[in-house]
């Protein structure tokens, strides 16, 4: 780069040689247009968190460049010592000389006494901090204005911004993203006030970010990007609704994406195998329900458990509510009862009771329970209504042992191969294999559970209690379940449903149907403003709602690799799809044969 210095900067832009500038006292000319940058020397006594946000979200082209440096323990405490004792110097001296008391010394003193006092304690550190703004135009008197404005906005801010005299090549530089502060103009922050200078903040959020933020998009109302952590919030589900079309499929592989970088385990329901190509990249585990070889036997006992689990009798009561959504109806109290009895007598015969030294045997499979209901003169209509899935069209799923479990960084149960009458069986028997996990005493960590066109499970009244039970409990078991659906009718259109809504800490809404506004709008306490929004919201606009003082509208965003990971529209993955060849990825894809051998 050639550089050609002079006294002052000229009005023309236009120079030979396309790699040149002019620097001037104050001004640097750049090819396509002039620069002037400032140092911030003055602050306020006290910020707010996110008190950057007007200059991030300044009309004009403005980088907003923030330096910081640690410093160490030793070398801030001695610096504290020494400023004590010259502010306590110099209010001693005013009382010998009786001159009137310094308010704004005394205040210093007592700022210094709290930091000194939280730095002993281990509550914070100290750093350097230096903030520097450049201004860019394309003309001289353009430029002129745009300073103006900038510096009138600062001083807004009780910010006191000086012009880099004399070094404005090295105010530009130490605007880009070098990670080099040539300019030295720094001032020292607390952990607090440095936390509240953090430029990725939304002002719209006060809720805490912990270690398992995930970027979820940049603000729609500023400059600003919305961070949110599901796990540090009074519980961990989430409820999303949208329509289809509005990206309500795309954010939610976008946030279980961005968890597992951070060591999360994700499970997922996946009606319509959406999840596949995820999958394969990050190595998760892929299970086909309802295709040719793959078997799931709804018997099978826990093989890990609780001292004091009954796992026996809590298998019988699954099996009641499974066979409750088999038969699309609630039981009656005499079919209850006959299952119960039945359901006992069949582990009784393979050699299983209530000794936990017996549940490491076989188990026993579907039909053999549909079998022993038919010996009884009360189960016998029961054992009619379930042939279909013992030796009618329905049988395959249940016709063996199971031939696999899942496990893995992520799981993904895939239902596009079960026929649509079997839909919340199979999201049932996933989320009973995924809450055995979650469960699990031995193997505790942060987990989250996706179900996904959540409405087949709460169209089924036995179904959508089970999906209330376990929003009652992920909580307690470091989980998160994540509701997704575009069916806003099914979801809150039962006690049920508002309860699960209710329990979710985390609600996102996306673009919605004009038919459903009103319900949502009043189940969610919507202002006209934000049912406008949700009514004419582009794909991807959504509104983040954790509570009355935490509600952000904002615009979902993704790197071009996650894009190609999660994106399901088909032009877009036919793209794809021609310009990366297809190859077998690192997933394990549970298919089997009719023999049970892996294809």
């Amino acid at each position: 780069m050639k550089l050609r210095r002079r006294a002052q900067a000229t009005e023309s832009s236009a120079f030979t040689e396309p790699g040149s500038l002019e620097v001037g006292a104050r001004k640097l000319a750049l090819p396509n247009g002039m620069t002037a940058s400032f140092a911030v020397t003055g602050y306020p006594r006290e910020v707010g968190a996110g008190w950057l946000e007007p200059l991030l979200t300044y009309p004009g082209r403005l980088d907003v460049s923030l330096h910081v440096e640690p410093i160490p323990q030793a070398v801030a405490a001695m610096r504290l010592r020494r400023q004590l004792a010259r502010l306590e110097s110099t209010s001693r001296t005013d009382a010998q000389h009786g001159r009137l008391q310094d308010f704004a010394a005394e205040a210093a003193a007592d700022d210094a006494t709290n930091l000194a006092d939280s730095l002993a304690r281990g509550h914070g550190r100290l750093f350097k901090v230096g903030l520097y703004l450049t201004i860019h135009a394309s003309t001289e008197p353009e430029l002129a204005s745009e300073v103006e404005r900038v510096r009138a906005l600062a001083s807004s801010l009780l910010l006191d911004t000086q012009p880099a005299t004399f070094r404005a090549l090295q105010a530009w530089t130490t605007s880009l993203p070098l990670a080099v502060d040539s300019l030295r103009t720094t001032r020292s922050f607390d952990t607090t006030a440095l936390a509240a200078a953090f430029p990725f903040t939304s002002p719209d959020l006060a809720a805490p970010v912990g270690d398992t933020g995930v970027l979820y998009g940049l603000s729609a109302t500023g400059s600003g990007v919305i961070v949110w952590d599901r796990y540090n919030q009074d519980n961990h589900n989430s409820v999303v609704l949208a329509r289809s079309g509005a990206g309500k499929s795309f954010f939610t592989k976008l946030e279980a994406l961005r968890l597992l970088y951070q060591g999360v385990e994700v499970a997922v329901v996946d009606p319509e195998d959406e999840y596949a190509r995820l999958a394969r990249a990050v190595g998760g585990t892929c299970l086909h329900l309802g295709a040719a070889g793959v078997r799931w036997n709804p018997l099978d006992l826990p093989a890990a458990h609780g001292p004091q689990d009954d796992v026996l009798a809590r298998r019988a009561m699954f099996l009641q509510t499974l066979t409750a959504t088999m038969l699309g109806r609630q039981l009656t109290a005499q079919a209850r009862a006959a299952l119960d009895a039945a359901v006992i007598a069949t582990y009784q015969e393979a050699g299983i009771t209530h000794n936990p030294e017996t549940w490491t045997k076989p188990a026993p499979l579907l039909a053999d329970l549909v079998t022993t209901l038919k010996s009884s003169e009360q189960g016998a209509e029961l054992a009619a209504q379930l042939a279909p899935y013992v030796s009618g069209s329905y049988r395959e799923l249940f016709d063996g042992p199971t031939t696999t479990s899942p496990a893995g960084h992520l799981i993904i149960f895939s239902l596009r191969d079960l026929p649509e009458e079997m839909k919340a069986v199979g999201t049932l028997l996933a989320l009973d294999a995924v809450w055995r996990r979650v469960a699990n005493p031995r193997d505790r960590r942060k987990r989250l559970v996706v179900v996904d066109e959540a409405w087949l499970l709460m169209k089924e009244p036995e179904g959508a209690r089970f999906l209330f039970r376990m929003a009652k409990a992920a909580r307690k078991h470091w989980a998160g379940l994540a509701v997704v659906t575009q069916d806003a009718a099914d979801l809150l259109g039962s006690e049920l449903g508002q309860a699960i809504v209710a329990n979710a800490a985390s609600q996102i809404l996306l673009r919605q149907a004009p038919q459903a506004i009103g319900a949502v709008g009043d189940a969610f306490d919507l202002t006209d403003g934000e049912r406008q929004f949700l009514l004419t919201a582009d794909r991807g606009e959504a509104l983040l709602i954790a509570g009355p003082a935490n509600r952000a509208a904002l615009s979902i965003v993704a790197s071009p690799a996650e894009n190609d990971l999660i994106t399901t529209d088909p032009a877009e993955l036919a793209q794809i799809d021609h310009r990366t060849p297809q190859r077998p990825g690192p997933a394990a894809d549970h298919r089997h044969d009719d023999e049970g051998d892996p294809l």
